[in-house]
């Protein structure tokens, strides 16, 4: 009896152990939903954003909805806040409304079969720190320029593309393309004169106060550079435009300088913006964001430079 009862028990235990490995093997969720990536988050203002994505295999079925979703979690879902655009595969682009400003949301594409819904990766993003984008119109020549509150302070988020009358300036490698992207690059003097009636070159003081704003010159710049790379086809920087979130709206862009006689340098690399305070040696205080960090850097120049 004992040896009998034993083999019971043993034959119990080995049919335990199948139906354990039976239950495990389950279908995976979704396993034919489509496959997807998330296209890169531009345009960021207060309370808009673009973005998209591409669907690369619908699964075997044809996909029936696509488009982004988004929250302040970090893994939105379509029961979140979303858009629709369009069915089956192939790139398509998102516009995102109704965002609350100065607030980090996480967003991805998705697109759904009959099978289910698939998810690209998450991205996150900033808004701007609040509704804050205007114009202003140049009385001199009518060109309109887009501007930003920041703080106390408001900034033109262009740089300036006034002709003076006198003075030294220059078009990016003296083509005149170049200008209706980036402005002109003036020398301290000319610019210390060129701004219309009502604004004026900041100080050195007064960008220091915008960066402190901003949380300190280390990361400032990130949250005063235009988003995306020319690589992505999606900005006017190299890549990586480290740190680089618009959070501000001031859309810092990469227009380069004028080095030495004729030299120009640096378009898509590195942006560089002259104060109106000298350093008390005869060069003047210059801020400078790059593309490979998100800080805006302070030095001096010589104030015949572009």
């Amino acid at each position: 009896m004992e040896k009998r009862q034993n083999f019971s028990i043993s034959r119990l235990l080995v049919l335990g152990s199948f139906l354990v490995l039976a239950s495990s093997c389950e279908k995976d969720e979704n396993q034919n939903a489509p496959v997807l990536s998330t296209i890169e988050v531009t345009e960021i203002t207060g309370t808009t954003a673009v973005s998209g994505g591409n669907v690369m295999d619908d699964g075997g079925t044809t996909v029936t909805a696509r488009g982004v979703c988004w929250s302040k979690n970090e893994n939105p879902t379509i029961d979140d806040n979303k858009t629709e655009d369009g069915t089956g595969t192939g790139s398509f682009t998102s516009t995102v409304t109704d965002l609350e400003p100065n607030t980090t949301y996480y967003l991805r594409a998705y697109a759904t079969n009959n099978e289910g819904t698939g998810y690209g990766s998450a991205l996150s993003f900033t808004t701007q720190e609040g509704n804050n984008i205007g114009t202003f119109t140049d009385p001199r020549d009518g060109k309109v320029y887009q501007t930003v509150e920041i703080g106390d302070q408001q900034w033109m988020a262009e740089n300036l593309a006034y002709v003076p009358s006198s003075g030294n300036y220059w078009a990016y490698e003296n083509d005149l393309a170049n200008v209706e992207t980036y402005g002109y690059l003036y020398d301290w003097q000319t610019a210390l004169n060129v701004c219309p009636t009502g604004w004026h070159v900041p100080s050195d003081e007064e960008w220091t106060e915008l960066t402190d704003h901003l949380g300190g010159s280390s990361i400032a710049g990130g949250k005063l550079k235009a988003t995306g790379t020319i690589e992505a086809g999606t900005g006017l920087w190299y890549a990586p435009n480290t740190g680089a979130t618009n959070q501000t709206g001031f859309a810092a862009l990469p227009g380069g300088a004028l080095y030495g006689i004729g030299t120009f340098d640096r378009i898509g690399f590195g942006g560089y913006w002259w104060t109106a305070t000298e350093d008390g040696t005869g060069s003047v205080w210059v801020r400078h964001m790059e593309d490979d960090n998100g800080s805006v850097d302070r030095y001096s120049y010589f104030e015949e430079l572009g």
